[in-house]
């Protein structure tokens, strides 16, 4: 194999290698923490807030109620 091709052919692997490598080193750290965060999509202004703030103080609280359960897969929400 010529200069160019290895070149190439080693642009061509290390990208999936670098993706692959850093996906692990996410995972490993998620895997580590203590707590799983969780996310909730609503509005916190204009119109919508008033109507959905509900919907924020019901998560909170289901989130409290799992937690005094021991959590999920015995780590915190």
């Amino acid at each position: 194999m010529d200069y160019k091709h290895k070149r190439h052919f080693t642009k061509f692997l290390a990208r999936p290698l670098l993706a692959a490598g850093l996906t692990l080193a996410g995972i490993a750290i998620a895997q580590a923490q203590e707590t799983i965060k969780v996310g909730v999509l609503h509005s916190l202004s204009g119109t919508m807030a008033i109507s959905e703030t509900t919907l924020k103080d019901t998560v909170l609280m289901l989130i409290d109620e799992q937690n005094k359960k021991g959590g999920l897969l015995g780590k915190k929400l």
